[in-house]
Parts: structure tokens; C-alpha cells; sequence
């Protein structure tokens, strides 16, 4: 979704240079939802490790940012990011494949999760939030206030991708797993071929008649 394609329901990535201005932008964005100017569903102020794991600071909303099984979609969200693979959505199809959002990477394929982690970036403290605005004007005017860079995707676009995402990884998970089982079982059968072969050895030389 392009920034100048508003939808109501968003979810927004915001990176600032002071790490201070982000948790200011977390309670200006508890006094808008108090204020009924905008809904926050989840909100999260994150920072991304040397290896590129995502690490929640502090947190606001109705949904839980915790984890992936039982928190809202920030919560989904920072698991998918700071997973494993990490993600990088490649065509139309949807398919996601283990790679990092490398700024030279030659794929610029149209991605709301590839946008939102290029916006995370190792070593910036940053803000994460899904929220329900009838216009981007409040939200907008307070993160330049504060220095942010501000980033706006679909909540939907954002959730389909997250959904793949996760799925993706189970894929991958449970191919490592079938490829680790197949490689234990070709060397076992391997073990008993090489045994077989020598015991064959064995009984041949023991039938081979002596000399006398």
C-alpha cells in the first residue's frame, strides 16, 4: 500500500535518531488514543540487536505485544521480524524465503513486511503500532515533531504477509527436520552396507579352501 492509499486500519513503523523521542512517541500515542483521535490496538517501542533480533523496550494497547502464539499483530509482527529466517516476500505468490532486507539487494519486490523491517534498522530504536485513524493528520504531525521517520502500511496487507511469513517458517522448519532424517538414514544405511560387506569378506575367506 502506497502512503498517499489511506486506509483506516494501519499498522506504522517509525525509526528515530534519539532513542528518548521513541518512547516520547509511545505516550503520545496513549494521549491520542485516550483522547479518542486515534485506536491503538498494539503498540511497542523495539530496538534491533548486532543480530538482528528484535527486542521489545516497552509496550501499550489493547492487544499484547508478547511473543507470536497469543499476542496482537505488533506482537506477530516483531516475532516474524526477529525470527530465525527473517523475511523477504519474492512475487506475487507470496513466497517467503530466509534472507535479510539487504538496502542493495537486487529484488524490489513490493513487500509491507520488507518496507517495515528496512525501517527497523540494527542499532535504532523504533516504534511499532497498529491502529484504527480516520486520517494520517494526528499521527503524522506528532512523529515529524519528534524527528521520526514515519512508515504507513495496511494492517491487512501487513497481516496476509504475516500470516505467510509464519507459515513459511513452518515449511522451513519441517524441512530441516525431513533433510536431518534422511541424512541420519542414509548414513545408518551406509554403517550396515560397509558391515555387510566386510562380513561377506569374511565368510568368502573362511569357505576359500588352503593351499597345502
Amino acid at each position: 500500500m502506497l502512503d498517499d492509499a489511506f486506509t483506516r486500519e494501519n499498522v506504522i513503523a517509525v525509526s528515530f535518531s534519539e532513542d528518548a523521542n521513541a518512547y516520547e512517541a509511545l505516550s503520545r500515542l496513549k494521549e491520542l488514543d485516550a483522547n479518542s483521535e486515534v485506536g491503538v490496538r498494539g503498540a511497542a517501542v523495539v530496538a534491533r540487536d548486532d543480530d538482528g533480533k528484535t527486542v521489545t523496550k516497552d509496550q501499550f494497547g489493547e492487544d499484547s505485544v508478547e511473543g507470536t502464539a497469543t499476542g496482537g499483530l505488533v506482537g506477530l509482527l516483531i516475532g516474524v521480524l526477529g525470527g530465525p529466517l527473517g523475511v523477504i516476500v519474492g512475487g506475487a505468490t507470496g513466497v517467503l524465503v530466509g534472507s535479510l532486507f539487504d538496502e542493495d539487494d537486487a529484488d524490489q519486490t513490493e513487500s509491507a513486511l520488507a518496507d517495515i523491517s528496512k525501517s527497523i534498522r540494527v542499532g535504532q530504536t523504533g516504534l511499532l503500532a497498529e491502529l484504527s485513524e480516520e486520517s494520517p493528520v494526528a499521527i503524522d504531525a506528532v512523529m515529524a515533531n519528534l524527528g521520526g521517520t514515519r512508515l504507513r502500511r495496511s494492517a491487512a496487507d501487513v497481516q496476509a504477509e504475516v500470516a505467510a511469513a509464519e507459515e513459511a517458517q513452518r515449511e522451513a522448519k519441517q524441512k530441516a527436520r525431513e533433510e536431518l532424517r534422511d541424512a541420519r538414514l542414509k548414513t545408518h544405511k551406509e554403517e550396515i552396507d560397509a558391515k555387510m560387506a566386510d562380513l561377506k569378506a569374511k565368510l568368502h575367506r573362511n569357505k576359500t579352501p588352503a593351499t597345502s
